[in-house]
């Protein structure tokens, strides 16, 4: 076993705090991972919180982790010491169901273990996350960052951008899609952004004018204000389809009637209850309401790939680990454009004060 510093709360609601605890020998199969950059993702806050009446205490977040390899079981071939890698929000699953074999292993069967507050598959102790100076993970969960992929912007790709990402592949959005992004935060500017380098035509879906500058500088080919009825009466049936990242309960309704014919809309960013759904909405134009969860270790490698080749980067704004707290406070009032990555080599001066 290894000694490791990182932050947690002890409490729901708790500030987070320096706290030492113990990561596990390596097993055969392991990688030991020193961390360099953690993303802070609004599923931190929601964990550190108890929002979803499951965490356990202590309780270290972070499922966007970058950094390099330390240190490899003697089973592990794809990683030497030294290899640039990253870990998102999974750390193990039974790789042996249907999900687990399609490279889903989000939806595996008996469920797969989360990066932090998962259950270890040997041990049932918890699992702690990645504000923390190194990490444990076995191999078959370890990706391989690209050497002209800047670590700091390839974190929140391992949770934001495996989130828009794959459903942007699953329904097939390419050259000539027309799409819509709802929601312009820290998963929308991603979906924007991954939707143009594809070569979609992209409109993001709004409630604030504000946002209009910033939406076409990200890329987006339109801008659609939700709260301008004509306009949106005047978007019926305009998209193939929708991306829907709004993170708290709403009205799908209004969007569905801007699906053209066999068009999607996916919820991403909702885990609530949606408002009811006017089945008439679907029956016409045949369309569909799905949903999607993050996604699996290849869906994850090929994102980190393509974002390498196609430069396509989140927006970010570095913290040191002292400001977590504040950074909590500013994401959940929707302050920041439109990421925020704690830089981990502040993480020992921070926890020294």
């Amino acid at each position: 076993m290894t000694s490791c510093l990182g932050y947690g709360a002890r409490e729901a609601y708790g500030a987070l705090a320096p706290m030492h605890f113990e990561r596990r020998a390596l097993r055969p199969d392991d990688v030991a991972i020193d961390i360099a950059f953690c993303g802070v993702c609004h599923s931190d806050a929601h964990q550190v919180n108890n929002d979803w009446n499951n965490t356990a205490y202590p309780c270290v977040p972070g499922h966007e982790i970058t950094g390099h390899v330390t240190a490899v079981g003697p089973e592990v071939t794809r990683f030497k010491v030294g290899d640039r890698v990253a870990v998102g929000c999974l750390v193990d699953s039974c790789l042996h169901c249907g999900p687990c074999g399609d490279g889903e292993e989000q939806l595996c069967e008996q469920g797969p273990t989360a990066t932090y507050n998962g259950r270890d598959r040997q041990t049932g102790e918890t699992t702690l996350g990645g504000y923390a100076d190194h990490i444990v993970v076995r191999e078959p969960f370890v990706l391989r960052v690209p050497d002209s992929l800047d670590p700091l912007c390839a974190a929140p790709l391992l949770c934001a951008g495996i989130t828009v990402w794959n459903p942007l592949r699953r329904y097939e959005v390419g050259t000539g899609t027309k799409i819509a992004v709802i929601g312009l935060g820290g998963l929308g500017h991603l979906a924007v952004k991954l939707g143009v380098a594809l070569g979609a035509k992209v409109t993001v879906i709004t409630t604030s004018p504000g946002k209009v500058d910033d939406a076409l500088k990200l890329g987006a080919h339109h801008v659609l204000l939700s709260s301008d009825v004509k306009a949106m009466q005047g978007a019926a049936n305009a998209f193939d389809f929708i991306l829907d990242t709004i993170p708290q309960r709403h009205n799908t309704n209004p969007y569905l009637m801007l699906l053209g014919r066999n068009g999607k809309l996916v919820v991403v960013g909702a885990i609530d209850l949606l408002e009811p759904v006017h089945g008439g909405l679907l029956i016409r134009n045949n369309r569909t309401l799905a949903g999607s969860l993050i996604g699996g270790v290849r869906a994850t490698q090929e994102l980190l790939d393509f974002c390498a080749e196609h430069r396509v980067l989140p927006e970010c704004e570095r913290v040191e680990m002292g400001a977590i707290n504040e950074a909590f406070a500013r994401m959940q009032k929707n302050d920041v454009k439109y990421r925020f990555v704690i830089d981990m080599e502040t993480l020992r001066e921070a926890a020294a004060r």
